[in-house]
């Protein structure tokens, strides 16, 4: 067996049962050990059932799980996810799919399981997990999952906690950041720096279920000045910038942030925004688009928008828009992964003096200031009610959802896995 820690010794030989789920901290070498993990129950699976894995989207399925398995196993063993959801892995067929909204996994529904992996099984919608249980149904059916912890009051906190009352054939393990002793003596005080006085440290430290209370960005709000830029001033170390594009609705507004990246991805600046709280037309709405990237370009060489994905209208609209203007941009879909993990990965910039906002983007920085978790004890969300301005944030983090964890491995900190 490969050198594996003691944890992971443990999971190996003690997960055999229909629920093996392992929750905690950061770092602590949960996933590293389902790259070695998988191939096994994948072979194992006599064909009686669907093999599934699911994640927080498809995307990140692909760069936490796939990517890496990949790159240990080879291509020939570890397929790309076909238009159809399916992949090849390790010689058997596989369906690959998002979890966080009940529509992404209507395909699988109705069908018998026999072996499923998830990925962050915290960011999931709560009615896939349900569908799960109904659909685990063979005599030999199993679960791997792995998470970070959540809310105390959590759904799938409550169906641990539940478990033994419930006569669950679960195996649960948690993980602190200690339980790996292969991270460097520095990474770890590092990261313990970083982390501390958040929410993150007792729950990506200490790997305990922790609610979330208070402002979010609470270096940010405490002294904007130590992370702001003089107004249309751009860093002589951007190279390149990208703009989100959150759109408007339902008294929210259109948003355009503008995010430079320095040489190396070491620090994003958000350079200029435009905000848009009025009613307008689509056609006013792609004229505003295109003036905010004409003024953007002239300032900085801008390839790409990534586009709020709910709206694919508006997309196409803006696309065709700068077709006919000669805008040379590309027009994306934004990933929209879990909200928190966006949360987490700006504090962790803040944290490493690595993001700085211009004066030029009032609307962002009172959004910055004013962001709040919402009251809740059974899941960690944003607060969305209208009382704050969240669509400033979405824009902001569209722009730099690709390169988020690229940014986040530069600077020492892998994701919260």
């Amino acid at each position: 067996m490969l050198d594996f820690t003691e944890k992971q010794r443990e999971y190996w030989n003690e997960a055999h049962h229909r629920w093996n789920i392992k929750t905690g901290a950061t770092r602590s070498g949960k996933t590293f050990l389902d790259y070695y993990l998988l191939p096994k129950r994948i072979r194992a699976c006599t064909g009686k059932g669907l093999i599934v894995l699911l994640g927080n989207t498809q995307s990140t399925l692909s760069r936490n799980i796939l990517d890496p398995l990949r790159d240990i196993w080879s291509p020939s063993l570890v397929g790309n996810i076909a238009s159809n959801n399916t992949v090849r892995l390790f010689g058997r067929k596989c369906y690959a799919l998002g979890a966080d909204r009940v529509s992404q996994v209507s395909k699988i529904q109705g069908s018998e399981i026999q072996y499923c992996y998830g990925d962050e099984v915290t960011t999931w919608n709560e009615e896939v997990f349900s569908m799960l249980k109904t659909r685990l149904s063979a005599p030999n059916s199993l679960f791997d999952g792995t998470c970070n912890p959540d809310a105390p009051k959590h759904w799938l906190k409550r169906f641990i906690d539940e478990s033994p009352e419930k006569k669950v054939d679960l195996y649960c393990q948690r993980y602190t950041l200690y339980d790996n002793p292969k991270l460097s003596p520095d990474f770890v005080e590092n990261l313990e720096n970083e982390l501390r006085g958040t929410v993150y440290y007792e729950r990506f430290i200490l790997g305990l279920w922790k609610a979330a209370e208070g402002i979010i960005y609470r270096q940010f709000a405490d002294d904007p000045s130590a992370f702001l830029l003089p107004r249309e001033k751009i860093p002589d170390d951007v190279h390149f910038a990208t703009v989100g594009v959150d759109f408007g609705g339902n008294g929210s507004a259109h948003s355009f942030t503008l995010t430079g990246f320095s040489r190396g991805l070491r620090k994003l600046y958000a350079l200029d925004e435009r905000y848009l709280k009025k009613q307008i037309t689509p056609n006013e709405l792609e004229e505003e688009f295109i003036a905010f990237v004409r003024k953007a370009s002239k300032r900085v060489p801008v390839f790409t928008a990534f586009c709020d994905s709910a709206e694919t209208t508006l997309i196409r609209g803006l696309s065709a828009a700068c077709v006919r203007s000669k805008i040379p941009i590309e027009i994306k879909n934004a990933e929209k992964g879990a909200v928190v993990n966006r949360v987490r990965f700006f504090q962790s910039m803040m944290a490493q003096r690595r993001f700085f906002v211009s004066e030029s983007c009032p609307a962002l920085i009172d959004a910055l200031c004013s962001a709040v978790w919402k009251k809740s004890e059974n899941v960690t969300e944003r607060l969305d009610d209208g009382s704050t301005n969240i669509d400033s944030l979405d824009s902001l983090e569209y722009s730099a959802e690709p390169f988020m964890r690229d940014m986040i491995d530069l600077g020492g900190i892998q994701n919260a896995k």
